[in-house]
């Protein structure tokens, strides 16, 4: 029976609490701090600026600065910091892998607590219930390839972004990750069970899916010592893929698990996951193939979408390569007949068959399908030289557009932007438009199987000005075309405009409304979807 008051649990010793809160108000001291938590809770935790300095990026390259860097190894110490600085009210930035794109992870002073020491307890899997228990400090690879072998390969977590060998399993859970599997099976929130997740001040809350659900479009927070309403979060939710901000719904009913991942750190920190699992396919049948150009494609991904009766979960990837993406790639003439050509690479999982069993019937699939392939460009993947050559392929684009980027001592940009499958050409047709009249060098790639493609441009320095003005452009046309601005790298910090563009001031309003209740004085994550405001600033 689900309800909609959360019952949050104390943690922290009294002995400990009493400490915390005589001594929290009165040490403004960053390396006094530091020396006191470390030698009264045995935390790892550092004012040595040269070690923060590791810690001051992530991979938007945004500049930050920070001034402590503590470093828990369990819920209990992350609690405890939680508690001192919210006493002390300083800001505090969660960090992980530090791979995102956003700047979420990006400090602006204050604390960086980082993660990555919280790796226990160990991955555990449940094969007869198809579930692991996680911690959140671990790579999501490695947490991938415990699976594997706990369940004898038997189970597999699905969700695999590009990331997945350097992202920490918290990070995915907080900007809500997706990998290649198109429609909501692809995405971190679709495999998730339950959280255990302590608010700002390190309170905690263990939830399985359905256990708290929200009722009129109010949770009730209940804390030893006060009751507080949390409002969530009602503005129009696309039903596409989706990573702007944290869940909402118009009817005003959220699971809380639903809530808390995507929600980029503004609420609290999770500690630790529950994750479902899926049967392990026996193989796969991988298909490289080309097209004469990007409209033949958007015929395929309607063919496919109808040959699986709109259920595209049922494959495990559908890539394209389109214009431009030869100029960056690796091995392209292996891969294709002419510079005019677009790809798409296709993965079907097999389950009781083998790939010799379905191989010649899917050739004759996709010459079917009306989108003028030719047999002679479809390759079979399904080799150990072959697969090479194709992941070799894959993987130099973004390593040659970043060379290209250098060269030119300028910035690349990258859209996250997707719309809705009956918009997606004309969506297409207008960017390409925008790009080609400002005459900014970009190549363009991604998700065909979910409409997601990154257009990723690359300006000379001259023309860093007019790329964010065309960037502008592409987000407000997804918007129009009933699109979102991130389809899976979040908002951070750099986007925050962007989810104004989308949603509105009155949804901004309402997730700092949100985070008011759980975080009044927003010192988590400061910055984070929304510009910071305090509650009596509403």
């Amino acid at each position: 029976m689900s309800t909609n008051k959360i019952i949050f649990q104390t943690i922290i010793p009294d002995e400990s609490l009493q400490k915390i809160q005589k001594q929290s108000k009165n040490m403004q001291d960053y390396l006094g701090v530091a020396e006191f938590i470390s030698r009264e809770f045995q935390i790892d935790i550092t004012a040595d600026k040269d070690i923060i300095n590791g810690y001051e990026r992530d991979s938007s390259n945004i500049n930050g600065n920070g001034d402590i860097l503590c470093r828990p190894q369990n819920e209990l110490e992350c609690a405890l910091i939680l508690q001192w600085f919210q006493s002390a009210q300083i800001p505090m930035t969660i960090s992980a892998g530090k791979t995102n794109l956003t700047g979420s992870a990006t400090p602006k002073g204050g604390v960086v607590l980082s993660t990555e020491k919280m790796t226990q307890p160990a991955v555990k899997v449940d094969s007869v219930a198809n579930i692991v228990s996680t911690p959140v400090g671990i790579y999501l690879e490695d947490m991938r390839k415990e699976v594997l072998r706990q369940s004898n390969k038997t189970l597999h977590y699905p969700v695999d972004p590009t990331s997945r060998e350097e992202a920490m399993v918290g990070g995915t859970l907080s900007c809500n990750a997706s990998g290649f599997i198109p429609g909501p099976a692809g995405a971190t929130r679709f495999w998730t069970e339950g959280l255990d997740f302590l608010t700002a001040d390190g309170y905690k809350i263990s939830c399985r899916r359905g256990d708290y659900v929200s009722e009129n479009g109010e949770f009730i927070m209940e804390y030893p010592d006060k009751s507080v309403i949390l409002t969530i979060p009602t503005y129009p939710r696309p039903e596409i893929k989706n990573a702007s901000g944290p869940f909402s719904d118009v009817n005003g009913r959220i699971d809380l698990v639903d809530f808390l991942v995507g929600s980029e750190g503004i609420f609290g920190v999770i500690t630790s996951a529950i994750f479902a699992l899926k049967e392990m396919p026996d193989d796969f049948l991988d298909l490289f193939f080309t097209l004469p150009k990007e409209l033949d494609a958007v015929h395929f991904h309607q063919y496919i979408s109808n040959h699986f009766n709109g259920d595209l979960s049922q494959i495990t990837a559908l890539e394209y390569f389109g214009y431009n993406c030869q100029t960056y790639m690796n091995h392209r003439e292996k891969l294709f007949n002419s510079t005019s050509e677009v790809g798409i690479y296709l993965q079907i999982p097999l389950y009781n068959e083998t790939v010799e069993d379905v191989a010649e019937n899917w050739f004759n699939i996709l010459l079917k399908s009306d989108s003028n392939i030719h047999e002679d460009g479809i390759l079979l993947l399904n080799t150990p030289q072959n697969w090479k050559t194709f992941f070799e392929a894959r993987h130099s684009m973004p390593a040659n557009a970043l060379e290209k980027t250098q060269q030119l001592n300028t910035w690349s940009i990258l859209t996250d932007t997707i719309v809705p499958s009956d918009n997606f050409s004309e969506f297409l047709d207008i960017t390409h438009s925008i790009l080609q009249t400002a005459n900014i060098e970009y190549l363009l790639f991604g998700h065909l199987g979910d409409c997601h493609l990154h257009f990723h441009l690359i300006p000379t320095k001259v023309q860093q000005p007019k790329a964010l003005e065309v960037y502008n452009q592409i987000i407000e046309n997804s918007t129009e075309l009933g699109g979102v601005y991130s389809a899976e790298h979040g908002t951070g910090k750099r986007k925050r405009p962007d989810f104004i563009k989308c949603f509105g001031e009155g949804a901004a309003d309402q997730v700092r409304n949100a985070k008011a209740a759980i975080d009044p004085s927003f010192l988590l994550n400061r910055g984070n979807v929304v510009e910071y405001k305090t509650s009596y600033d509403l």
